[in-house]
């Protein structure tokens, strides 16, 4: 590498995240709405630009932090993309390394306005709205790597509360992966890949049947779910 050639100028490097959570029944991604230019008061996902002493992932958990107040989300890093492109305040290009975070909404509190953001929100996977930069694109991937990680292992853990029914866990499955499961089938599986233990307690939501709560077993190996 000759540090002087021009190619290698104008370059810099963003590390953005979708954080996402469950609530009730919908699977929700984290998006700020961006107070500076460029797309000023446009929403976009969680991110911004590498300095140049810190790793990666110390990156993107400051910037997490700095624009959300959140620090506890479990992360992982599965894409490069390289067509930000070039607006008139920011004259280079800029390489994201994107993320996934996975957290407990109900256990986080976020700050809603910081000197970089107007304000925080969750927002329905479904329901996301035109993003800043190329953040769509960047979305769009990041669930389609929650559907592959849900199939192959047990991050549900991370976003389910401690106890949950079995209604629950297959409502989440059929939201992030948008298809339906037979419900005989489904509780057949998930209680043979012996993942969930049966809490022995039951609750009653909306006035329905009872039904019985289970939890995650403290210790449990990735395995292909479906």
């Amino acid at each position: 590498m000759r540090v002087g050639n021009e190619r290698y100028k104008n370059q810099g490097i963003h590390v953005i995240s979708a954080i996402f959570t469950v609530e009730g029944n919908h699977i929700k991604v984290l998006l700020i709405k961006r107070k500076n230019e460029p797309y000023k008061e446009k929403w976009a996902l969680v991110g911004g630009a590498l300095y140049n002493n810190e790793q990666l992932e110390d990156g993107v958990r400051r910037e997490i932090f700095e624009k959300t107040g959140i620090k506890d989300v479990e992360l992982y890093q599965y894409g490069v993309f390289d067509e930000l492109g070039k607006t008139e305040d920011i004259p280079m290009r800029m390489v994201a390394i994107a993320y996934l975070g996975l957290i407990d909404g109900k256990k986080t509190k976020i700050i809603k306005e910081n000197r970089n953001t107007v304000d925080v929100a969750w927002f329905d996977i479904d329901k996301v709205p035109d993003l800043a930069f190329s953040h769509n694109e960047i979305l769009n991937k990041e669930i389609e790597k929650l559907r592959e990680l849900i199939l192959e292992s047990n991050i549900l853990k991370v976003l389910l509360p401690k106890e949950f029914t079995m209604p629950q866990l297959q409502s989440i499955y059929e939201g992030i992966l948008n298809k339906t499961f037979d419900r005989r089938n489904f509780r057949k599986k998930i209680l043979s890949l012996n993942i969930i233990d049966d809490t022995n307690k039951e609750i009653s939501l909306n006035g329905n049947k009872p039904s019985k709560l289970y939890r995650f077993k403290d210790v449990i190996e990735d395995k292909k779910i479906f």
